[in-house]
Formats: structure tokens, C-alpha cells, sequence
């Protein structure tokens, strides 16, 4: 399995920007289609974006559309979330997963690997 581990998140004012970056080691990062979630204190984790395995394919869940941008390096190994106009209710932990499914998938079930999460607040 791939080891992954978040950074990026803080603090940050309604219309502002941040960027998450996930860091993968272990097994070829190239060979997992990789996602970001998010989980609301008292709510489920919910989906917010995934990509292909090469990119440029992407997906994204109807509530970030237009404002996040998923993306990849897989020559540094590394997955990132650009997260513009913030707002209030974008304020969650954030994870990354990889899975080995050979389609894109907003389950959470179907990802294999998990980092710990970085915690995004958007103050209003």
C-alpha cells in the first residue's frame, strides 16, 4: 500500500484561498487514481474531488465545482487540492486516499490507503 500524508490546511477568511498537498510513499503513486475527502465535525466524510492516474481526468462533487482544482505530480509523488473562494461551510478535516479501482469512485469504501487529514477553517 501507499503511505500518505497531508499538509497545507490552517486557517483562512471567506473568499480566500488555500492549497492542500498530499504526499505519497510506499508503492508506485502513479498506479492509484487518488481523491480528497472531507469530514464535518458531526457529519460523514464526503467526497470533494478525485483524478486519473495520469491526470487529466477529473471529478468533483457538486459543492466545489468551479472554486477546487484537484491535481497531480507524479514525479514528486505528490497530490494537491487548490481551494479558492473559500467559504464558511468548506470547513472540515481534509484527506486524501488512493485507490486501486479502475474507475473513479466517490466511495469512500472503495480507497485503499489513507493519510491522518489536515484541518481546513474558514471563518466568515
Amino acid at each position: 500500500q501507499v503511505q500518505l500524508v497531508e499538509s497545507g490546511g490552517g486557517l483562512v477568511q471567506t473568499g480566500g484561498s488555500l492549497r492542500l498537498s498530499c504526499a505519497a510513499s510506499g508503492r508506485t503513486f502513479s498506479t492509484y487514481r487518488m481523491g480528497w475527502f472531507r469530514q464535518a465535525p458531526g457529519k460523514e466524510r464526503e467526497f470533494v474531488a478525485a483524478i486519473s492516474r495520469t491526470g487529466p481526468g477529473t471529478y468533483y462533487a457538486d459543492p466545489v465545482k468551479g472554486r477546487f482544482t484537484i491535481s497531480r505530480d507524479n514525479a514528486k509523488n505528490t497530490l494537491y487540492l487548490q481551494m479558492n473562494s473559500l467559504r464558511p461551510e468548506d470547513t472540515a478535516v481534509y484527506y486524501c486516499a488512493a485507490s486501486s479501482r479502475p474507475y473513479y469512485t466517490g466511495r469512500s469504501s472503495e480507497y485503499d490507503s489513507w493519510g491522518q487529514g489536515t484541518q481546513v477553517t474558514v471563518s466568515s
